[in-house]
This record gives C-alpha cells, structure tokens and sequence, in this order.
C-alpha cells in the first residue's frame, strides 16, 4: 500500500480534482489518498479566526458568506449529475451552518480549531462525491478517528497505528480510502491540528503507521528543485536526495516539503517522492536513505528570521554563559536555528518572536542584547560539503559584495548557513545559482 498526498493547489480547482481522481486510479495498488484544504480556505478560515478574536463579527459574516459561494460554485464545475449536486450542497450547508452558529458563541482557542477543521472535511467530502459519481469505488476514513497527539502535540505513532489498522481491516475490499491532512484529535480528544503544512506530515505518519511502500507528496512542482524557481530563473530538480539533505532543505525554507514530514519516513525507512500534479510523468525528487553522492545539492532561503547578540557583562566569556542563555529560550520553547560565540559574546537566530520581550528582559538581566530584525538564513545543503575543500571559496567568491551577518559552519555535514539582510535574499540566491551551479 502506498500514500499519496495532495496539496491545497492540486485540488484547489475542479478540473484539478478530476485530474486527482484519474491519477488515483491509474492502477489497482492500495493506496490512502491524503487531502489539504481547497488553496486559499485555510488562510480564509484563519481570517475568519483572528476577526472573531478581534470581535468583528460583522465582518467574520462577510467572510464566511464569501467562502460559502466560492466553494457553492466550485461544485457546479466539479459535478455533472443533479443527485450528487444536490447532495454536495447538503453538506457544504451543513459546515457554513455552522460557521454562521459560531458567529454567535463567545471565540475561544479550542473553537478556532474546529473552525481550521474545515477546510480538510470539506475538501474530502467533496473529493469522496466525485469519485462515486464517476464510479470509482472507495472509503472515507475520518481522520478524527485515528490521528492523534499527546500533551507535548506529539502524534501517538503507536496508537496512529492500531486505530488505522483496524479501520482498514472493516474495509478489507478497498483499494482506495480517502483520508484529511492537517487535522487531528489532542489528548482531551479535541479537535487540534498538525500545524500549517501538516498534511504532509498526516501523509508521512500514515505511510509510517501502515509501512508504505512510498510516500507521495502531489504538487505543483515537479520536485525539490536546487534553488526557489520563483525568485532564480534557471533551476532544475534533483532526483535523488537523502532524508538527512531533504530534512535540512525543508526546515532552512524548501516550501515543497514540510520540515516534519521528514522524521517519520526516516525512522520508519519509507521513501519519499516529490511530484507535480500537472505533470504526472516528470521524475520528480525521491528522498530516501541511499548514500547520497558528495557534493552541494540545493540552496534554500527562510524569511522572518530575527539575530539576537547577547553580549557578556563581563571582559571574558564567563563559565555558564552559555548555558544560561540556552535556558532561556527553552524557557520560552523558542528554537534557534543558528549559534555563533566569540571571546564576549553570543550570536544567535530565532524564527518565532512569540515570545521575544520576555526572553530579552531575562537576557538582559545578565548581559547585554541587540536585537537585528528582518533577516534571512540562506542555507547551502548537501552531502559532506564541510569536508569539500572547494565549496567555501566558491560561496565566498559567489556572494564577494553581499555583507553577511553570521556563518554556521561544521554544526552539520550536510548544511553551511549564511545570514544575510532580507532584502538581500533574491541577489544571494541567484549569485549562489552562478557560483556553485553555474547558472
């Protein structure tokens, strides 16, 4: 059995889910079908949140009515046959029945979740509808009822795995089951969510719990390209890449490929493949844990970054220094993304300012903080290209008139980072392009 994920962009058209349902069954192999929302519904459902949040519900009503009639127009280009119309508007008004109900009860956190919820229920009710219109046999499997996560918002593999099994144990003559991303149930059996990106996360996670043969991750790109198409103009994708090189490329700003999506496929051993929903016969990229040839593979660019130097109050670096900033922002549950240390200070960089002032009133209690906000970590990722004697005069060449704010170098094999000001990031890119690539 294998897993096949499909974005927001695949299914965000109608013309785009028939192609969905062609490719889904082009043979008999079992396979979960992995859905996001409809692109736009879920930043649309955000919207609705942060206006109730903010007490405008009159404008939250707009909104909503706005989703509504998009997504009532989205069925009469989706389905041909009046009974499977008319039951896709059932369903589509009994979800806006209940947006509009929510517009009356006081917005709470656990309430925003459930809104968020929607887009996923709608777009696999939507899905399930065309299928059996058009014949092709199939199961809906709530993801309600197998996917979870603990206190820490960890999915429960263990537990994934049983309830997912047994599920598809009741379905034993499907071949094809049809299932939400991003959605899920916490342990007070609430609705919760794997955070944005997190259908690719599901889909990792289910191929892990049902040890899939592969994960596919359906786009519209046909695969991890070496640099961001959108900014650089020649670019290519890589074919193979290992799940250490993809880890690195999705968590330093890849948007293919969701940074969790990585660890479960790896610890389970389950290839991964890229590939573009427009162009289903393109390779792709397949990450996998092959031995990757030696070398720079992709440079990958992560905006909001913010560097926070702590200086020492004292001339030395004193014993402890370091330790007491790292409490800090474990305090706080802040990641760092880069670290670097001279005799009286310490360099570092955060992507979350959640919460940043807490974490420099307690830094300044020691020492001494400057903050340098709108930064970008350009990362260049590949195999063992730490012990490439050729690859730090190329990037140095390459970006000779760029000022760089830190270097992370040696932390990790497969990875230099450079920070560099954010309105910089384009010229980096595309200098990189010409001097590691040669494009």
């Amino acid at each position: 059995m294998k897993v096949m994920k499909f974005g927001g962009t695949s299914v965000g058209k109608p013309e785009r889910m028939h192609q969905v349902a062609t490719l889904i069954s082009q043979n008999n192999q079992p396979k979960i079908i992995v859905l996001s929302a409809l692109s736009g519904t879920t930043n649309s459902l955000i919207e609705i949140c942060n206006l109730l949040e903010q007490g405008n519900r009159e404008t939250a009503k707009q909104k909503i009515d706005e989703l509504e009639i998009h997504y009532k127009n989205f069925i009469i280009d989706l389905l041909s046959k009046e009974e499977y119309q008319a039951k896709a508007y059932e369903f589509i008004s009994e979800h806006f029945d209940f947006l509009n109900i929510i517009l009356k009860i006081s917005f709470s956190e656990a309430l925003s979740k459930d809104i968020l919820a929607q887009g996923e229920l709608l777009s696999t009710k939507l899905f399930s509808t065309y299928l059996s219109e058009v014949g092709i046999h199939h199961t809906l499997l709530p993801a309600l009822e197998f996917m979870t996560i603990d206190n820490n918002e960890e999915p429960q593999i263990g537990s994934i795995k049983v309830k997912l099994t047994q599920l598809l144990q009741q379905h034993s003559n499907c071949t094809i089951f049809v299932t939400q991303g991003y959605i899920c149930r916490n342990a007070k059996g609430e609705i919760d969510n794997l955070k944005r990106g997190g259908s690719d996360y599901t889909a990792s996670l289910i191929a892990a719990a049902i040890n899939a043969s592969v994960c596919e991750i359906w786009t519209d790109i046909d695969g991890l390209h070496n640099n961001d198409p959108r900014i650089v103009d020649k670019t290519y994708a890589i074919e193979q890449l290992s799940f250490d090189e993809a880890a690195e490329l999705a968590y330093f700003g890849a948007k293919i490929l969701h940074p969790a999506c990585i660890w479960p496929a790896q610890h389970f051993n389950i290839p991964v493949k890229l590939l573009n929903t427009m162009q289903p016969s393109a390779f792709g990229t397949l990450i996998n844990d092959n031995k990757p040839t030696k070398g720079v593979k992709a440079v990958a660019a992560k905006d909001g970054i913010i560097a926070i130097k702590v200086k020492s109050s004292r001339m030395l670096l004193a014993y402890g220094f370091l330790k007491r900033i790292f409490e800090v922002f474990e305090k706080y549950k802040t990641s760092i993304d880069m670290v670097t240390t001279s005799e009286v200070a310490v360099s570092v960089t955060i992507d979350n300012n959640t919460h940043l002032k807490k974490i420099i009133l307690e830094l300044s209690e020691f020492s001494s903080v400057e903050l340098v906000f709108e930064q970008t970590i350009i990362s260049i990722v590949g195999n063992e290209i730490n012990a490439q004697n050729e690859i730090m005069p190329k990037i140095f060449s390459a970006i000779s008139q760029i000022p760089v704010t830190m270097v992370s170098y040696g932390g990790s094999g497969h990875n230099i980072s450079l920070l560099v000001p954010r309105n910089l990031k384009n010229q980096t890119l595309k200098a990189l392009n010409t001097g590691l690539f040669d494009l």
